[in-house]
Parts: structure tokens; C-alpha cells; sequence
């Protein structure tokens, strides 16, 4: 007993030693881990040496949804290459670019690695074409839009663990939540002191109205932020040049003269931007000139990649097979099938509150939602599975 005890009272001593040493070094404007807030609280002790947002990268890294990564869309689906970024790499991609700059900032680097690692946790299969189609499937059945940044928050905290979520802290699921990539910003300020009623409001409003944007309540979820733009623009530009999409040449010279032509000096350029411009600041910034040039990069990359019909020769074939899988799940639980794999392989076992608090489209929405394109693509009748392309357009 002495000997859990001492165990006890020396993890107790370091996590006080860590708190101590967050306030000596980290900035002003960073996050303090003892100020990680959770919807039901726990006994800090029961973490052991561990810090909130240490625990919330830990939870989340253990989840299944995280090891669902391995085989999601980035950008490129039904491609037959092993170098194409999937969403796993991805992720560790922000995660590394976000914690380099959170550290030369002074900021949480348990935050950033928590918040990075589990933004995408929520994107369904074939990338953001998966995600629109699921929905319209959800508009259809009057559950609102449907967005991988909401669902991420959902699967955290009301699908994994068999509906009983990880009870992460409010600071990682808000960065989660406003992660939003897409959105061209130069320069970000949180918006100071949220609470879990106010996230539960802006999910809403999200799920309500698709257009609004949300802003991160913390620097740590600002940066994340900022590094999922870093991240994904240059790979995704390397990914296309691999498989013959286009060309370095192709790329904007008025972007290329201050980012560079490489995925490699492109991130370093933008990183180094924030790094320099935001030192000392209460908010995240580019230069104009800097921001100016990766606005041009990300309008090429949308014209010339993301909105590419070489992409999208199967894109009418994934639509109706999301349609077909959300109907017929849904008559699976509209008639208690309870042979189908969405009562063997999701609700088995869930728990009554998840249940309790979900309709079947939500159901159907959450579990095509968790499938990875491999999964998804299984459950369809190979007659009317795409055709997988050879490793270059």
C-alpha cells in the first residue's frame, strides 16, 4: 500500500512540477494545461504524471476512428499508388508543421498535437466528394448539413467508446471543431473564453447554417488552423505532379516567387511567416505579401486539382453508392434487421444514451461517416463498385 502510495504522490509531484514550469515558459497567450476544462470532471490524479491535453492526444490517438485514418481520401481516391497522401499522413503532416510553430511561439504543444491529430477524425469516405454527398443524404432526411469538423466532435464525444466518447477538454474539442482549412485567412484571433454551451451552439449553427465560420477559442487551435492550409497545399501539389496532373511549370509565378516551387520550401516559407509575424502577438498572422501569394497558390490548387474532372471520373458512381448504402441501412433499421452490419459492426453494444438521443438517419449518417473507403466500397455489390485507376491520370 506504501508503495501506491509514494507512486501516487511523486506522479502527483511532476504533473505539479510541469503546471509550474507551463507558467514559467510558455507564453502569456498560450493555453495552461490545468486549465483544460472536460464536460464531466475527473480526478486529475487518476492521469497520473499525464497533463489534460497529453491525455486528450492519448485518448484520441486510441481510438478507433483515429486507426480508421489509414485508409481515407486526402485528395486522390481509386489511384494505385502507395506514395498518394492519405488522411493518416495528413494529419501527422499538421500535426509536426503545427507543433513547430506553437513551440518558436511559446504555445501548448499537448493542445496542438491533440487538436491536430484528431481534426479530421470525421471526414467520411473520398475525402470532401464523400462529404458532400453524404449531405445531401442528411438534408434529405432533415438532420441538417453534414460536416467532417462537426462529426469529428461527435465521434469524440458521442460514438466512440461505444457511445460513451472520451470526454476530451472543451480547449481541444473547439479547435477541432473550427479547424477549417479551406477558409483563406491572413491573420486569426481566438475568441476568448468559450464554454461547452457555447460549443454545443455553434455545432448547431454549423449543422444549421453550412456557411458561417467559426473561430478557434485558443493561439493552439488558431495555429492548427493555419497549419492544415500549410500542410495539405504544397503535398497536394506534389500528389498531382506525381500522377501526372500537372506540371511544376503549371504553377503561379506570382506564388512561386516568394513560397517556392517545392512542398518542402513552401512549408517552410509559410511557417517561418507566421513564426515571424506572430511572435509576441495575442493572435496568428501572415505577412500580405506571404498571404497574398498563398491565396493565388490555393486558387490554383482548387482550379487546376481539386476541381479537375480527371479526378472525378468516378465521382457520379461514389454518389449513387452513398445513396445506396444510406437507403439501405436505413430500411435495415426501420425493420430490424439484425443481421445487417450496421447493428453487428456499429450498435451492438452501444450504449442506451446513444441510442436514446439518435433517430436512424442519424445512425446511418454516423456509421457510413466512420467507414474507411476500403470498408465502404465492401458493403456495395461489386457490380456496381468504381474501377480503381492506374497510378497516373
Amino acid at each position: 500500500m506504501n508503495h501506491y502510495l509514494n507512486i501516487n504522490e511523486l506522479t502527483s509531484s511532476l504533473k505539479t512540477n510541469l503546471d509550474l514550469r507551463e507558467t514559467q515558459v510558455l507564453s502569456k497567450s498560450a493555453t495552461l494545461s490545468r486549465n483544460g476544462c472536460r464536460r464531466q470532471p475527473e480526478n486529475r490524479l487518476e492521469s497520473g504524471y499525464r497533463q489534460d491535453f497529453a491525455v486528450d492526444g492519448d485518448r484520441i490517438m486510441h481510438s478507433l476512428a483515429y486507426t480508421r485514418y489509414i485508409d481515407k481520401t486526402q485528395v486522390f481516391y481509386l489511384v494505385k499508388n502507395d506514395h498518394i497522401t492519405h488522411r493518416v499522413l495528413h494529419v501527422q503532416l499538421v500535426s509536426k508543421a503545427a507543433r513547430t510553430i506553437g513551440r518558436f511561439l511559446g504555445l501548448n504543444e499537448d493542445l496542438i498535437e491533440a487538436i491536430a491529430l484528431g481534426h479530421d477524425i470525421g471526414h467520411p469516405p473520398f475525402g470532401h466528394e464523400g462529404e458532400s454527398f453524404l449531405s445531401k443524404l442528411c438534408l434529405r432526411e432533415n438532420i441538417g448539413h453534414f460536416h467532417h469538423n462537426v462529426q469529428s466532435v461527435r465521434f469524440m464525444e458521442q460514438v466512440e467508446r461505444k457511445g460513451l466518447g472520451w470526454n476530451l477538454c472543451l480547449q481541444t474539442l473547439d479547435g477541432i471543431l473550427c479547424h477549417d482549412g479551406e477558409t483563406h485567412n491572413r491573420r486569426l484571433e481566438p475568441q476568448w473564453d468559450k464554454s461547452f454551451a457555447a460549443l454545443d451552439q455553434e455545432i448547431l449553427d454549423k449543422t444549421t447554417h453550412s456557411e458561417i465560420t467559426l473561430m478557434p477559442m485558443t493561439l493552439e487551435g488558431c495555429v492548427v488552423r493555419m497549419a492544415d492550409t500549410i500542410s495539405y497545399i504544397g503535398r497536394d501539389i506534389e500528389d498531382a505532379i506525381r500522377l501526372g496532373l500537372i506540371k511544376r511549370e503549371d504553377l503561379p509565378k506570382e506564388a512561386t516567387d516568394r513560397l517556392g516551387n517545392t512542398n518542402g520550401t513552401i512549408v517552410y516559407r509559410l511557417v517561418t511567416d507566421i513564426i515571424a509575424n506572430s511572435h509576441g502577438q495575442a493572435y496568428l498572422a501572415f505577412s500580405p505579401e506571404i498571404s497574398q501569394a498563398l491565396k493565388s497558390l490555393k486558387k490554383f490548387n482548387y482550379e487546376r486539382i481539386y476541381l479537375n474532372p480527371k479526378i472525378k471520373k468516378e465521382s457520379k458512381t461514389i454518389g449513387r453508392l452513398y445513396e445506396f448504402l444510406f437507403d439501405s441501412y436505413l430500411a435495415d433499421i426501420q425493420k430490424k434487421n439484425l443481421t445487417s452490419v450496421i447493428y453487428t459492426h456499429f450498435l451492438d453494444k452501444m450504449a442506451p444514451a446513444y441510442l436514446d438521443h439518435h433517430g436512424p438517419a442519424e445512425i446511418v449518417r454516423d456509421f457510413i461517416a466512420g467507414m474507411t473507403d476500403r470498408y465502404f466500397l465492401s458493403q456495395c455489390p461489386e457490380s456496381m463498385r468504381p474501377v480503381m485507376m492506374e497510378n497516373a491520370y
